[in-house]
């Protein structure tokens, strides 16, 4: 099945079924992972209280983990969840948030990958070498990496770990592992606004738990998030782009996503 024929899936999927998408994720960015998992069209539940998220995420169709403010606590509700959700066969997506940055944050990414199966890992060009165990260059939680060994590593990396790796960069690189593709949409403006790379994995999660098609649902989060982008440029202000881009988000279908996506297969 060509890429195309995925994110006519993964959309028609989103249409037919208001996943239900489980977060333990962070207070920066919650309210607008929250939204753009609504203006998609499926339904968000912020629930790290780790007496209630093995009940919790056995609801759900999809559990979305990002450790942008994780403390001991809430790595701790990960696990439960993380865990409870690979009982069920319920997938669970992965944003390593600033790994590299402290030996806390790479800590508890190290326990999240022993303890759980992933079906998608989300992050930058520093996040996914961190993981990959390459050295990387960041500063917090943004990379300053160069992005052009980006296919291989997503390659590499999703064969070792056995699921979907989506470096989010200048260029995006998506890969199950066996093929790679690189994503040239969005803006710069993106980059300006806090979030924007949080709302991108809740916006694979809600399609993931729809499809459970990893790689079409990777690839849609993403030009979702970039064509969205493109679209809500046309605001003046941030502020105002901050609206615009969940605007873009509700509206978005695959048919648009057709007419103004840039993809190409990389060969290897």
């Amino acid at each position: 099945m060509d890429i195309k024929e995925q994110l006519n899936e993964v959309f028609k999927a989103l249409q037919a079924k208001r996943a239900l998408i489980h977060h333990i994720t962070n207070y920066v960015t919650v309210n607008d992972c929250a939204n753009v998992v609504l203006a998609i069209g499926a339904s968000p539940i912020m629930a790290d209280e780790i007496s209630e998220v093995e009940e919790m995420v056995g609801i759900c169709d999809a559990l979305v983990l990002n450790i942008g403010t994780a403390n001991e606590r809430t790595i701790t509700s990960m696990l439960k969840a993380g865990r409870a959700a690979n009982t069920k066969g319920i997938p669970v997506v992965l944003d390593p948030v600033g790994v590299g940055a402290t030996s806390f944050r790479h800590e508890s990414v190290a326990k999240l990958m022993k303890a759980i199966s992933f079906s998608v890992i989300r992050g930058n060009m520093a996040e996914i070498k961190t993981i990959a165990g390459l050295e990387a260059k960041s500063a917090g939680v943004d990379s300053l990496e160069e992005e052009s060994d980006g296919a291989k590593i997503a390659l590499n990396l999703a064969q070792k770990l056995n699921c979907v790796i989506a470096i989010t960069g200048k260029t995006d690189m998506v890969s199950d592992g066996k093929i790679c593709y690189a994503l040239d949409n969005g803006t710069i403006a993106l980059t300006q606004l806090t979030g924007t790379g949080c709302m991108s994995t809740s916006l694979i999660g809600s399609f993931m738990g729809a499809s459970k098609n990893a790689l079409g649902s990777a690839v849609a989060g993403i030009l979702t998030m970039s064509i969205a982008g493109e679209v809500a440029e046309k605001s003046r202000g941030l502020g105002t782009f901050h609206t615009s881009l969940i605007d873009a988000i509700s509206q978005m279908d695959v048919k648009t996503i057709f007419d103004k996506c840039n993809v190409s297969l990389i060969k290897q």
